[in-house]
């Protein structure tokens, strides 16, 4: 007993002499005081912040680290004097913007070289990351700072990795949302028409029944997925009465189980649906936004205002590499457009919510992403609210208010600026002269 007492009592004296020392030693050397984040001002002869419906003119931007400060006139005396000065002239200012559907690991890929099926049967998951690279700065050097992926089209769970990589400063790129996967129904999405022995590689991931479209969501959502991108369509074609028909994939109980299971770890679903069966069906299951909505009935708009169903209608992509007006998918390609101009008006009129989508990847990303808000003016929106589709409206639907989409105080320094005025001409938006992401300069390559 007495060993042992005097062992407790040694042990003792050490604990309070090492006590001692660590407190001597933090008592004499300072702590180390963070670095000052660096304050950066941009002056441009106009702002269009997001938010406001009047431009603001002659303004200086104060952004201190990554974040906006304050909006103060050019010339105020209240502008930190040790700031790093960008000015920008005669510009334009607005938030980075915003595009709500896109595909970095597709390329516009041409009918002649294969079309979507080489790069499933052909390209090296390794060429596909780095097209996608290539594809993720291009959208930033035109001024999109925040991307939402809606699905990898056969790589798999490639946009996590290029996300992370973005993230972790390796690569150049726009924030991004991923989709990774996708889901649909057997026989609901390519590839298609080979032997029928043969088991291809689908672009998406297909299921059957409320049991495995609920475990395809998990799986999707456990390895890195921020949104759930559902196909509620596939084929379309003209039908006798020249009406625009759709093949509709999951069933809505399908549906109902993937939106549960996604709604309970508080993220969105995103639904491909081109019009008729399927779209109905994906209103009924609960989606949270329909990808492009060719054809929405008065009903189904009622629908969508009431559930505060969200329309991402990608306009220009469906203008583009129409078939021979004498072919059957000649016919569809144009009565497409047909109904989807009257669509995007009716749910205009409506105050349906809308954020901009172009689809890109689906037309070759040299190609402008801005030239979709020439469609949405087009078909009756004002630029403002054209622009405010690709900010504001779009940050909401991503859950990112405040965030990115404005330049108020408060936000991510997400920035671009244009030569001109967009609310004259929104074809100004493809020339982007400055881009800024999460406060720092990202040099635009020529377009």
């Amino acid at each position: 007993m007495n060993v042992m007492n005097t062992v407790r009592q040694r042990g003792r004296g050490q604990l309070v002499a090492a006590a001692a020392m660590l407190l001597l030693y933090g008592a004499s050397t300072p702590a180390t005081a963070a670095a000052p984040a660096p304050v950066t001002i941009i002056s441009a002869a106009t702002l269009i912040d997001g938010v406001s419906d009047q431009p603001r003119h002659n303004v200086a931007v104060v952004i201190r680290g990554n974040r906006i400060e304050a909006i103060r006139d050019r010339d105020s005396r209240d502008l930190p004097a040790d700031a790093q000065r960008i000015e920008l002239g005669s510009a334009t200012l607005l938030p980075g913007l915003i595009d709500t559907h896109t595909h970095i690991f597709l390329q516009g890929e041409v009918p002649a070289e294969g079309g979507y099926d080489v790069q499933l049967l052909k390209h090296p998951l390794s060429y596909r990351v780095a097209r996608a690279v290539v594809a993720a700065k291009r959208a930033l050097d035109q001024g999109f700072t925040t991307l939402r992926d809606v699905e990898t089209e056969g790589a798999g769970y490639g946009d996590v990795g290029i996300k992370q990589a973005i993230e972790a400063g390796i690569i150049p790129g726009p924030r991004l949302f991923v989709s990774t996967v996708s889901i649909s129904s057997t026989g609901g999405y390519a590839l298609e028409g080979y032997a029928p022995e043969l088991t291809m590689p689908k672009g998406s991931q297909l299921i059957d029944g409320p049991i495995e479209a609920r475990k395809a969501a998990r799986e999707q959502l456990d390895k890195g997925a921020d949104w759930i991108k559902v196909y509620m369509t596939h084929r379309s074609w003209v039908d006798r009465a020249g009406k625009l028909v759709s093949q509709p994939t999951l069933t809505t109980e399908e549906l109902k189980a993937v939106v549960d299971e996604t709604h309970g770890w508080g993220r969105k679903v995103a639904c491909h649906a081109y019009n008729g069966i399927g779209l109905q069906r994906a209103l009924d299951g609960g989606c949270d936004s329909i990808e492009h909505g060719l054809e929405i009935t008065d009903e189904q708009i009622a629908q969508m205002r009431r559930q505060g169903t969200w329309y991402v209608p990608t306009m220009a992509v469906y203008y583009k590499d129409w078939d021979p007006a004498d072919t059957p998918a000649g016919q569809r390609d144009r009565a497409r457009t047909v109904v989807h101009g009257i669509s995007f008006a009716k749910a205009l009129k409506a105050g349906i919510h809308m954020a901009f989508g172009t689809d890109v990847g689906g037309f070759p990303w040299s190609e402008p992403i801005a030239q979709e808000f020439a469609r949405e003016v087009e078909f009756g929106m004002t630029p403002l609210q054209a622009i405010r589709s690709a900010t504001v409206n779009a940050a909401e639907l991503l859950g990112m208010s405040g965030q990115i989409g404005a330049v108020v105080p408060g936000a991510y320094a997400d920035l671009m600026a244009v030569r001109g005025d967009p609310l004259a001409d929104v074809s100004v938006l493809e020339q982007v002269q400055f881009v800024m992401k999460d406060g720092v300069v990202c040099t635009p390559a020529a377009h």
